[in-house]
């Protein structure tokens, strides 16, 4: 009878976190646009003057610092999760210096409702994972609500390029009172959800010897990890590129 029991409860479990697994996606190449620039607006969302002051902007910082702050919109997640797509882009890219990884990714995906904040190896201990959600919380996705995806990004650039200059006194004390807000409830239902998809991925991958590889990841809308799989095309298009840097899934995620 305990068995039993014990049977049935990971089928729940196992059935309540298959929609965020997502197994085949994660697998699977994903069709990555290419590199035109430090805005790829490829799901067209932005107007020429807001794409050329995002551009500028980028522009000046990099030349100023090294970091390599990208901006992409896209079309579709093409069935995988916003962690994964965002990870994969960001090495695909290869943004950032190859010795700093010095590179941050802002990813929207606009028909899906989701966007990331990928965060170089280099960075994470300026650009936290707590302060990126906040970022999004609070100056993206309220914007986004409204339709005002353009004004939604540049609030999110300027919070980044603000924190990575040295001025995040005031994101700091937002992310301090999320974080006095989260309940123990949440905290208790995300470590019950981790646990289970650990031992998921363990015996999948004893099940699974010829199938695809998960190596540590992001929890689906949450912080840190990274998805590894396939992608297509080469890591840049037109006369900009990454300077061959990485990212470990750094950064935060969220939607409105």
């Amino acid at each position: 009878m305990w068995r039993a029991g014990r049977g049935l409860a990971l089928c729940v479990l196992f059935l309540a976190c298959l929609p965020l697994l997502r197994w085949p996606a994660l697998g699977a190449e994903l069709d990555f646009p290419a590199l035109s620039g430090r805005v790829v607006d490829a799901a067209g969302i932005l107007g020429p003057e807001a794409r050329t002051k995002l551009e500028e902007k980028l522009k000046a910082y990099e030349d100023k610092t090294s970091n390599q702050v990208v901006v992409a919109t896209v079309p579709g997640l093409q069935g995988t999760t916003i962690e994964d797509y965002a990870n994969r882009l960001f090495r695909h890219w290869q943004l950032g210096q190859k010795k700093a990884n010095n590179g941050v990714l802002l990813v929207v995906a606009p028909n899906e409702r989701k966007v990331r904040i990928e965060v170089g190896y280099g960075l994470e201990g300026a650009l936290t994972d707590a302060l990126s959600k906040v970022i999004i919380t609070t100056a993206m996705a309220p914007r986004f609500k409204t339709g005002d995806f353009a004004g939604g990004i540049e609030a999110g650039v300027d919070a980044v390029l603000s924190i990575l200059s040295g001025d995040a006194e005031e994101w700091h004390r937002r992310a301090e009172v999320r974080g006095d807000e989260t309940s123990p409830v949440e905290i208790v239902m995300f470590v019950i959800i981790l646990l289970v998809i650990i031992f998921l991925v363990s015996r999948m991958g004893r099940g699974r010897r010829g199938g695809f590889i998960i190596v540590p990841g992001p929890a689906p809308g949450g912080f840190g990890g990274g998805w590894s799989g396939g992608v297509s095309g080469g890591p840049s298009g037109g006369g900009f590129s990454g300077g061959g840097g990485s990212s470990g899934g750094g950064g935060a995620s969220g939607d409105w």
